[in-house]
């Protein structure tokens, strides 16, 4: 009871000090949002894509024959070689000028005697010639190609059984070549109707397909982080060797300091910064549920948790105040660097990538970006959970021996 109370006088404390500085305080607040918009604007300018054009490739029939004029057209029509690649039905003379000129990135020719070939059980290929000033582009085209040629060669199994069948039945060849024909239409129709001359696998990062959404939620990671490391040093006071023994006589612990000081800080900037977050959400038009905002609160407070025992635990090792801050403020950039709020962690080295679970700034960035930007229904809270309590065990553990020591 004694222990509470003590805690709650040192908390009252703490809040009057906060009273009496409340003419600096909105400028301590209003500092990291100015540095860190500044900063995101710069990046989403240098990050935002410009609107690419996609890869011109030209289709040339050689062979002129009706099944390779329905190839042709159908895939001029539909171009379904991935959605950014353009297929144009032109003349090889053509196709050859535009690759010259570098309007075209590759042609592809259905070659003489394509059909023939078909039907007779010779292997058909797509001769495919590249631009060499566009090696990438054409070497795209070439494995897309690889894939319709695949498709081709299974189906010529099955139309080659249906003529061999359609031989033996009384039909006469112009009946039977309108049969095969049909078989090769269906073919056709189920490829590029049905999408399959591709599988398609998307992977997408966050910080270039949507940077503004991305390093609005990173900037607002990077104000809150930094509005804890001041309003905790805010509070702080420097208790010289004398005062701290009158303390001791009164059984007043360390601990009992930091945590007023812990508890004043975490409430006063979780609050502001849901309110930063939710005008975020507000402005960037973001699908927020009643239950997304409680995943969210849960995971601020068990982060904010975290960050403030880093720092408690600095303070009770260290008794230089210079010293001190700027571990402070040292760690605090490795935190943010590890959250991949200043960059995605994917472009982090391998050796930082593989501590990344052991770090509370880049779980709980994961877990918020998965909520606002991806509309995740799950959050794992166990991880923070295990840091908080591990966090909380060796701050008790240093200052227990520290007042021992004394």
């Amino acid at each position: 009871m004694h222990f509470i109370r003590t805690t709650l006088l040192f908390f009252k404390y703490n809040l009057l000090q906060l009273k009496r500085k409340w003419l600096t305080l909105p400028l301590v607040l209003l500092f990291p949002v100015v540095m860190v918009s500044l900063l995101a604007v710069i990046i989403i300018t240098f990050i935002t894509p410009e609107d690419e054009s996609p890869i011109q490739v030209g289709l040339v029939d050689l062979d002129e024959s009706k099944e390779t004029k329905l190839l042709v057209n159908m895939l001029d029509e539909a171009s379904q070689l991935g959605s950014y690649i353009h297929l144009h039905n032109m003349e090889e003379t053509v196709a050859k000028q535009k690759i010259s000129s570098d309007e075209l990135s590759a042609y592809i020719a259905f070659p003489k005697n394509f059909t023939a070939n078909l039907y007779q059980g010779i292997p058909v290929t797509l001769p495919i010639v590249g631009n060499p000033k566009q090696p990438i582009q054409s070497q795209m085209v070439k494995s897309l190609i690889e894939s319709v040629t695949r498709h081709i060669r299974a189906s010529q199994a099955n139309v080659l059984t249906i003529n061999q069948y359609a031989k033996q039945l009384p039909l006469d060849n112009a009946t039977r070549n309108d049969l095969v024909f049909e078989q090769f239409k269906e073919f056709v129709f189920y490829t590029i109707g049905r999408k399959q001359l591709m599988q398609e696998e998307q992977i997408v990062n966050q910080a270039t397909a949507s940077p503004t959404t991305y390093y609005s939620l990173a900037g607002w990671f990077i104000i809150f982080t930094i509005w804890l490391l001041l309003i905790y040093n805010f509070l702080y006071q420097d208790v010289s060797r004398r005062m701290r023994q009158r303390m001791a006589l009164y059984e007043v612990k360390v601990i009992q300091l930091i945590l007023a000081k812990l508890i004043v800080t975490l409430s006063l900037v979780t609050m502001i910064s849901l309110g930063l977050l939710f005008a975020l959400t507000l402005l960037l038009q973001w699908d927020v549920q009643l239950i997304d905002t409680l995943r969210i609160i849960i995971v601020t407070v068990l982060y904010s948790t975290c960050f403030l025992l880093s720092v408690s635990i600095i303070e009770a090792t260290i008794a230089s105040h210079r010293l001190r801050l700027l571990t402070q403020i040292g760690l605090t950039s490795f935190i943010l660097l590890l959250s991949g709020a200043i960059m995605p962690t994917i472009y982090l080295p391998l050796w930082l990538q593989e501590i990344l679970p052991f770090s509370f700034s880049s779980e709980a960035l994961y877990w918020l970006q998965e909520v606002l930007l991806n509309e995740r229904l799950y959050v794992d809270y166990l991880p923070l959970l295990l840091m908080t309590g591990s966090g909380s065990f060796i701050l008790l553990g240093i200052t227990i021996g520290k007042e021992r020591i004394y």
